[in-house]
């Protein structure tokens, strides 16, 4: 059982909480709870300004009034700017005049000094409600954060959004994946399943990287050539292989935006879309047939495979190998590699793991208020996933040497 989240209460005012509460109300006028903040807001910046004064009185060894045959001395003050939970305000930092005072309750380079947005952001990234969120910083810092305040706190990225969804890229990709996570999200007060999607570039030395992350609108042709169009405008000149699952209108907008790409059906969706209305029983003997089409070492090969399968289940799950037949053309690059290249090509394992942390997203929180919230919260898992991808993928240099071959003056000799 989920234990009972304790509420604060509030301790009774003893006489000297109730004079300083009463002069409070007469110093500061207060009249509403902002007037409160702004209040505290002061104290604050009095406080640390008393503290620092403090600190620089221990640094020269001697008080603010008194004399002193040391040689350094207080030199004025340097105003700063800091942000707290109560807002922005302006500290004057003591100076001495060998330069060597450094605060410790304000260090400095310091200009947070609550690191509540740091850890706003970081509960969101995770996924985390506003209305949870608050509670957090509630339970942690014992004062309550309202939902508009984190809002605010997480709208500052949505210019870092805008900067690395307009980041130049590399001229050339041998391979992108594309895949698409749908999320409830609320729109004029319905709930709506949208689709996100994400574009992985893997980089000519074997880096992954997110190159594109998209809240998508209904799919079709124009909208793919939007997509892939706004790579080329960041600079992507060439693709060898783009990787995506049945996508409405893909196909089309690959041959007009990417020519002499190929366009690889994801075997791991053709798989789990063909087993999908098979029964428990039958699963593990299916899916082993589909291998030896997909495994095959020629394409001739894994076509007579194919019809194999289909004369062995066709009775029983009419219709369930229709669309490998259908897609054949879109299947069949895959047979020009080794194994070891088709490893990387047709599957999606390098944005599986990407996707899982999507998917967390998810299950802890069933709608997000806006596409907006879902923007912010994707990118920050985003980044937060891909702080991970420090090395290229093992036996690029295989996979480099092959896709030179088979795409001879395309493929730059940078590995």
């Amino acid at each position: 059982m989920a234990k009972k989240k304790e509420v604060y209460k509030v301790k009774p005012l003893n006489e000297n909480k109730r004079n300083i509460i009463a002069a409070l109300i007469d110093e500061y006028d207060i009249e509403t709870a902002d007037d409160i903040q702004e209040a505290l807001k002061d104290l604050l910046g009095g406080t640390i300004k008393s503290m620092m004064e403090a600190e620089m009185d221990e640094h020269l060894g001697y008080d603010k009034y008194e004399r002193s045959s040391n040689e350094n001395y207080r030199n004025g003050t340097k105003p700063k700017k800091v942000r707290s939970s109560y807002g922005e305000f302006e500290l004057a930092v003591p100076q001495d005049r060998d330069g060597t005072f450094e605060p410790q309750i304000v260090k400095k380079r310091q200009k947070d000094i609550s690191e509540i947005d740091q850890k706003i952001i970081s509960m969101y990234s995770r996924g985390l409600t506003t209305r949870q969120i608050s509670e957090q910083i509630e339970e942690i810092y014992g004062f309550e954060c309202s939902e508009g305040f984190i809002s605010n706190v997480t709208d500052k990225i949505l210019q870092d959004i805008e900067d690395w969804q307009k980041r130049p890229l590399d001229s050339v990709y041998p391979v992108l994946f594309i895949d698409a996570v749908h999320f409830s999200v609320r729109q004029d007060n319905l709930i709506r399943k949208l689709a996100a999607y994400v574009i992985l570039g893997i980089d000519c030395n074997g880096m992954k990287d997110v190159i594109s992350l998209q809240i998508g609108e209904n799919e079709s042709s124009k909208y793919w050539l939007g997509v892939l169009n706004e790579l080329k405008n960041r600079g992507v000149q060439d693709v060898m292989i783009i990787c995506a699952d049945g996508l409405i209108g893909i196909k089309e907008a690959i041959s007009t935006a990417f020519p002499k790409a190929e366009y690889q059906r994801c075997i791991v969706h053709m798989v789990r879309n063909t087993l999908k209305h098979v029964s428990y029983k039958d699963k593990k003997a299916f899916a082993t047939d589909l291998k030896s089409i997909y495994l095959s070492p020629t394409e001739s090969l894994g076509h007579e495979n194919l019809l194999e399968v289909r004369a062995k289940w066709d009775d029983k799950y009419p219709g369930a190998m229709k669309r490998w037949e259908e897609n054949w053309d879109v299947i069949s690059p895959i047979f020009k590699f080794s194994m070891d290249v088709r490893k990387i090509i047709y599957t999606t394992n390098a944005i599986e793991s990407l996707n899982s942390t999507y998917k967390k997203l998810n299950r802890q929180r069933s709608v997000f208020p806006s596409d907006k919230a879902l923007l912010k919260s994707l990118y920050l898992s985003t980044i937060q996933a891909t702080k991970k991808w420090s090395q290229g993928l093992r036996g690029w240099g295989k996979v480099y040497g092959e896709f030179s071959i088979m795409y001879p003056d395309r493929m730059p000799d940078t590995f």
